[in-house]
């Protein structure tokens, strides 16, 4: 395929493929009664959640919910085909639990596990009769929270099969407040955009995504007013961004540095820093085993600060935000690094290479520095999935955070649990594992936990700069459609990211 086919193909895939597969939202004053599905619910009070349907339809309902012992515990459903002299043709009462729980997460959560569930059905046409619902949020908030994950649960990447999925579901929420929570939900559909590109990004496959073809993509941004700038090969070097440059230099186009600035306001700017590892080989310390199939993920990080500034531009939020992306092919060729090699990174440390596998440390330490020095943020954060080691410390259902500032950790654990992207600090230290007989330091420590260690390496390069890491290692790619999250690349990060900039 030639390139200008592929970037052809690709730009349909992040740009178009996400909005029209994208569910039909539509909030009314008036609930539409004929529909092929109808959602109802009820919290563990038993308040009469279905008292607008006719006589015969609420004995019907609460028939059933009595003889399948139903409580309104959260995520509980119970479903009736066909209920006698209704125009729905299948009514689901689902279970709110205890309604001074009931906040942002979990109801994203069940919008994406009910959407699941009627699309299997193969429902068309949906009415959610909201009224009425509250929790820790109000009405309008929790309304569109459910439509927000019931539309990122309906995102799929399918470019690659033969018969993609092309149902569509239109949803009809009933809520108090039609114009609240019209406005609420823009917000988060902006937000929906970035998690497609991100998702599309990080599921697009190796041959296909390349530094080349994610800087082109990341151009496809400046229609929204950001600025993009991408620095080559050489233009690396000439900066002695060496470790980024060094990490590309086995495959044929080298690394590329995206930057990728969103200017809301004239605020001292918060800059995201993200590994761009579009496909990591291990190098030389070559990988092994089925994990290889999943390196095309190693590129989450940047795909997730780039969605974060798409989500940023599509909202105007006021904010001054800039995503500085270091991208390579971790590759194996005769120009590739090799272990024992010793590069110089622009901060002026050197740094001996033992792994070269572990690569990704290197890029962001360039990247970091590069916002550092040319942005001046008030603060840093950087996303990546940068060790297994983490994996075997938290898992995949969190992703790991890093920090000396309490401060920056508590607003980071606070935005991840409202938008189901949870964190877990683990400690900074044993930089003392660093150390090399020839380079300023190694990047890889000489035993202790790695994620730490690997955390600490890029420490160094952070300056005084409020500064935050996230290990997403694990998050990024899933096989299995959860909550609101689709299989494929799962834009980890987006969500939380735009909850921490828009909040803060």
């Amino acid at each position: 395929m030639s390139l200008s086919t592929r970037l052809c193909a690709l730009s349909v895939a992040l740009f178009g493929s996400a909005s029209a597969l994208a569910a039909d939202i539509q909030f009314t004053s008036k609930l539409n009664e004929k529909t092929d599905a109808l959602v109802v619910f009820q919290d563990s009070e038993q308040s009469n959640a279905f008292k607008f349907l006719d006589r015969d339809t609420r004995k019907q309902l609460t028939k059933a919910l009595e003889a399948d012992k139903f409580t309104g515990d959260y995520g509980k459903v119970v479903e009736v085909l066909a209920p006698v002299d209704s125009k729905h043709k299948r009514i689901l009462v689902v279970g709110l639990g205890e309604r001074d729980e009931l906040d942002s997460a979990k109801m994203a959560k069940l919008g994406g596990n009910l959407h699941a569930k009627l699309e299997k059905k193969e429902a068309g046409t949906v009415s959610v009769a909201f009224k009425g619902v509250n929790g820790q949020l109000s009405n309008h908030a929790l309304a569109a929270q459910y439509a927000h994950g019931a539309n990122l649960r309906d995102h799929t990447f399918e470019l690659y099969k033969k018969e993609p999925n092309t149902h569509s579901m239109t949803y009809s929420l009933s809520v108090d407040d039609q114009r609240q929570t019209q406005a609420e939900y823009t917000t988060l559909s902006y937000v929906e955009q970035g998690v497609f590109l991100a998702r599309d990004l990080t599921s697009e496959v190796p041959t296909e995504m390349t530094p080349v073809d994610f800087a082109n993509a990341a151009k496809q941004l400046e229609q929204y007013g950001v600025e993009v700038k991408i620095l080559e090969p050489e233009q690396l070097k000439s900066l002695g961004m060496n470790a980024l440059e060094g990490v590309g230099r086995g495959s044929k186009e080298g690394a590329r540095l995206v930057v990728a600035h969103y200017k809301g306001n004239n605020d001292t700017p918060i800059a995201l820093v993200g590994k761009g590892i579009t496909f990591d080989s291990g190098g030389y310390s070559i990988k092994t085993g089925k994990s290889i199939a999943r390196m095309k993920s190693d590129m989450a990080g940047a795909a997730a600060v780039l969605g974060t500034v798409k989500a940023m531009a599509l909202a105007k939020a006021d904010v001054n935000v800039v995503a500085v992306m270091g991208m390579a092919a971790n590759m194996v060729s005769e120009n590739s690094i090799a272990p024992g090699d010793v590069l110089r990174t622009a901060e002026g440390l050197s740094v001996e290479i033992l792994n070269t596998d572990a690569e990704g440390r290197l890029v962001l330490s360039d990247a970091m520095w590069y916002a550092r020095t040319y942005y001046k943020p008030e603060v840093m954060v950087d996303l990546a999935t940068l060790t297994g080691s983490k994996i075997r410390a938290v898992g995949n259902r969190y992703a790991a955070v890093f920090s000396d500032d309490d401060q920056l950790v508590t607003e980071f654990t606070v935005a991840g649990k409202a938008v189901n992207e949870p964190l877990w600090r683990l400690p900074l230290g044993y930089k003392d594992m660093l150390k090399s007989d020839i380079a300023d330091i190694a990047n890889i420590g000489s035993g202790g936990p790695g994620a730490t260690t690997a955390a600490s390496f890029l420490q160094h390069f952070a300056g005084d700069t409020r500064w935050l890491h996230i290990d997403i290692a694990g998050n990024a790619l899933t096989t299995t459609g959860k909550g609101e999250v689709s299989p494929g690349g799962t834009g980890f990060g987006v969500r939380l990211l735009s909850e921490w900039l828009l909040s803060n």
